[in-house]
Parts: structure tokens; sequence; C-alpha cells
């Protein structure tokens, strides 16, 4: 019960509206052109769907409420991995924002195994953007963080920054995430010139 109470609250009484359309019974057509605008149609409220669960994941993790992110989350993951296939590079930043959710309810073993899906489907897109490489391995440090290793999640941030760099530039507001992780790492460490080096920067 609790479960289908949170369920209800992250994300089913928002697209609840959307879900018979999608996945009701489709129309019969007659027509190649009716049938082609029939499957454009569906595309298109698949992908709002994914939108609006992405968009409500991320809005909670924002707000502090992980677990509430999760099943918002999951359903962005179960369409995303319909419409695109579960190899697609579109599935990284859901599994990477159900790996911060995981690691923000405590649960690092479900988060391992959402970064280590992510890292999967990075590895197998040669062309991948530099951008798309970069969340990962801030998600990557982040998890570090949690877990405690701060040299593994210094390594990671390390190569945020070279990559958020590489794609949007020296100075770009991109970088400033990583930077401010990594000062805080120092900060915590009690290496103040590093950590008041990199909030400087940020």
């Amino acid at each position: 019960v609790s479960h289908q109470k949170t369920d209800w609250i992250s994300i089913h009484s928002r697209i609840c509206h959307l879900l018979i359309p999608v996945l009701g019974s489709q129309p019969c057509f007659h027509s190649e052109k009716d049938r082609k605008h029939g499957k454009e149609q569906l595309l298109r409220r698949q992908e709002s769907l994914i939108a609006l669960a992405l968009s409500t994941a991320q809005g909670f993790v924002w707000e502090g409420k992980p677990l509430e992110a999760i099943p918002a989350a999951l359903q962005a993951l179960r369409f995303s991995s319909r419409v695109f296939g579960s190899g697609s590079v579109q599935l990284v930043p859901i599994y990477l924002l159900l790996a911060e959710a995981s690691t923000g309810t405590g649960c690092l073993r479900q988060a391992a195994k959402y970064l280590s899906q992510a890292q999967w489907i990075v590895l197998q897109t040669p062309d991948c953007s530099a951008a798309l490489q970069s969340k990962l391995h801030r998600g990557l440090g982040l998890f570090s963080i949690a877990e405690g290793n701060l040299d593994q999640a210094l390594y990671h941030l390390a190569n945020d920054v070279y990559l958020a760099t590489a794609e949007f530039g020296l100075n770009s507001v991109e970088v400033s995430g990583a930077y401010l992780n990594m000062a805080n790492i120092f900060f915590n460490q009690n290496k103040m010139d590093a950590a008041n080096s990199l909030y400087t920067e940020v």
C-alpha cells in the first residue's frame, strides 16, 4: 500500500490520463498514410510521457525527495526503453537520475547497478558525446563520495571537468559542478588551498 501511495504521489496522478492512449489498443488503419500518422502520433505521446516523467523525477531530486523521484524515473525508463531500445544513449540520463535518487535513499547497491547500466551503454556507443560522458563521470564521482571513496571520487570528477571543458569550453557554467564537488572534498580533507582555489574557479 505504501508503495502504491508513493507511486501515485510521484507520477501516476500526473500521467494516468496519458496512459490509456499509449498503452490501450491502437485503432486499425486502412491506408498507409493513416498508419504512418497513427505511429507518429503514438510516438509523440510516448515522448511527452517520457519528458513529463523525467522532469517530475528531476524535480523531486532537486527538492531533496529521492524516494518520490524513483517511481517517476522508472516510468521514464520503461517508456524510453520501449521507444528507443534498451541499449540507447537516451536511457543514460535516466539511469544516472535513478542512481542519484537511489543513493539519496541509502540504496547504494541499487545505485551501483544503475550506474553500471549507464556506463555499459556509454562504452557500447563509440560516438557518445563528451557532455554525456561528463554526466556519467559526475554520477560516478557523487556515488564514490557517498561510498566514502574520495580518491575515486576525485578521479571521476577530474574526468568530468576534462570532458565538460572539451564540450562546453574552459569557462562554461557546465564545468562548475565538478569543480564545486571537488572543492567540497578538499574542504572536508582540510586541504584549504586546493579547496579555495576551486571555489574561486566556481
